[in-house]
């Protein structure tokens, strides 16, 4: 306890973290809180009056970037009917039931296997394998604490601000060839395709996750960022240049966003819309590849 209290007192970024996981800077105005959590995550000020990396265009983009479609893009519910109007139902996971709260959920209706997720944030997440063996006080703890979040607080995300919070459940996918549920995260500029990362060993026990980044023809970037690259590169997605097409359309018209597919036994799945990768908060491995990525954004005129 004593070391945590020097290093509070000693490290102006430690002191930052701890003020900000307990809540102490949620009345800090936007601009002012991201500066000090940019520095406190990437070690370096914000520059916001001339951005140039794509960690700090994002930073830009959160404060002065606030169409209030992006809400609806960031909800994990309401985004399916926004997404099924652009590209077709076919590619949208089937929803099993939404609740406001816990306690509705009827689990007998349930199939065997299925997703609880929660609408407003990245964390709520309840996979079940096999609903006799479900934990089901541990998922409603899990849902309830996530209810209980405002996703936006943590890292200023405005979209998800005023999102309503609800909890979802999904069909259970799993593609038979690899086992798991892998992500194809696509890197958009206002329709083009720049740049896409695939994770895998999502599930896989003991093991932490893999990122692997690649260029729009599916070669490896030779860069890292928050994980390791697998040891094995994933092969490339069947149906890529499908994927390609469906994130331009669904990215036409916004300065950046990532658009997540799944690929599962040969069909093409939407995952999610994301407009802050990372918060805009983690550190590329080297450094270039921050500009890289951020010379790819062409900054709109501010909306606020």
């Amino acid at each position: 306890m004593l070391k945590k209290i020097v290093k509070f007192i000693i490290d102006p970024r430690f002191r930052i973290a701890v003020l900000a996981s307990r809540g102490y800077l949620n009345k800090t105005s936007d601009c002012k809180y991201l500066k000090l959590r940019f520095y406190e995550r990437m070690g370096k000020k914000l520059n916001l009056e001339n951005p140039q990396t794509f960690s700090e265009k994002l930073q830009w983009l959160k404060l002065y970037d606030r169409k209030p479609i992006y809400t609806t893009m960031v909800d994990k519910h309401a985004v399916k009917e926004y997404v099924a109007e652009r590209i077709g139902e076919d590619y949208i996971i089937p929803t099993l039931g939404v609740w406001d709260n816990f306690d509705e959920i009827d689990f007998d209706a349930l199939p065997d296997r299925f997703v609880l997720k929660c609408t407003h944030d990245s964390g709520g997440l309840v996979i079940c394998r096999d609903k006799n063996k479900l934990d089901k006080e541990a998922a409603k703890a899990k849902i309830n604490a996530s209810l209980k979040q405002n996703f936006y607080y943590h890292t200023r995300e405005w979209p998800y601000k005023n999102v309503k919070p609800r909890i979802i459940a999904e069909a259970y996918m799993e593609d038979s060839k690899t086992a798991e549920l892998r992500d194809y995260k696509f890197f958009c500029f206002d329709g083009a395709v720049k740049a896409l990362f695939v994770a895998t060993e999502r599930q896989k026990a003991g093991e932490e996750v893999k990122f692997d980044f690649f260029d729009p023809d599916y070669n490896h970037l030779p860069f890292r960022q928050g994980h390791p690259n697998a040891k094995t590169l994933p092969e490339k997605p069947e149906n890529l240049e499908e994927m390609k097409r469906l994130a331009a359309t669904l990215s036409k018209g916004i300065p950046q966003v990532r658009v997540d597919f799944y690929e599962v036994d040969g069909k093409v799945y939407f995952g999610e819309l994301t407009f802050s990768h990372f918060a805009g908060m983690v550190p590329f491995e080297p450094e270039e590849w921050d500009y890289t990525f951020g010379s790819w954004i062409q900054l709109p005129e501010k909306t606020c």
